[in-house]
């Protein structure tokens, strides 16, 4: 798992404009929290850095303390947000605290897609998405409230798949997979349901729409 950021790191995130997330900082801070998942680059012009959903989630103080810096210091146990793919040992588990988690890391998307999106439009997947194809479903997912397989039984399951800008939806129950592709497409993607040739199980393939 991802260490949480530095305390220099989290005076960097903790100063980041409250609305758009903008940060400021030395090149090798938004380097480092960029690195972290914590932030990104704006592709256009002036290339300034925004928080990640995770780095909202960060600012909003959802996470533990930050590791300290001194030498020989243990690290602190738990990272930064990620959503739960299925398959986790913990994803049945999924308590209050959770779901205060997940809410704010999908606030912190919608955000995203308001600022890096043309005209703002937050109905559709943003640049970060199209890279965290995996996370960023996931996110929808557990946001809408379905339940992240563990690692026996049902649930949801997001994996990659050998196709450009695309994952596969596993999701053992037929109404609940259905569901699932509602939401996918709520969420801005493009869903199509196919069956795997040798068992003949139906699963999800989506996309990120572009338009």
């Amino acid at each position: 798992m991802t260490r949480p950021p530095t305390a220099a790191q989290r005076r960097v995130i903790d100063a980041a404009d409250p609305v758009t997330g903008r940060l400021r900082g030395t090149d090798s801070q938004l380097t480092a929290l960029v690195k972290r998942g914590l932030a990104f680059r704006h592709p256009r012009p002036p290339h300034d850095h925004f928080l990640t959903p995770e780095g909202h989630r960060v600012r909003q103080g959802i996470t533990q303390a930050p590791e300290p810096e001194g030498p020989g210091e243990a690290p602190a146990s738990t990272g930064v947000f990620a959503a739960r793919v299925g398959g986790e040992e913990a994803a049945a588990h999924a308590g209050p605290d959770r779901r205060r988690e997940v809410h704010s890391a999908w606030q912190g998307l919608l955000e995203l897609r308001r600022m890096t999106n043309p005209g703002g439009d937050v109905d559709r997947p943003c640049g970060w998405e199209r890279t965290h194809l995996v996370r960023a479903a996931a996110l929808a997912l557990e946001a809408a409230g379905h339940t992240p397989a563990g690692q026996q039984g049902g649930g949801y399951r997001v994996r990659q798949t050998p196709q450009p800008e695309a994952v596969a939806v596993h999701e053992p129950d037929g109404e609940a997979l259905q569901a699932c592709a509602a939401t996918l497409e709520g969420a801005g993607w493009q869903v199509s349901e196919h069956r795997e040739p040798r068992t003949g199980s139906r699963y999800l393939l989506a996309s990120p729409r572009r338009a």
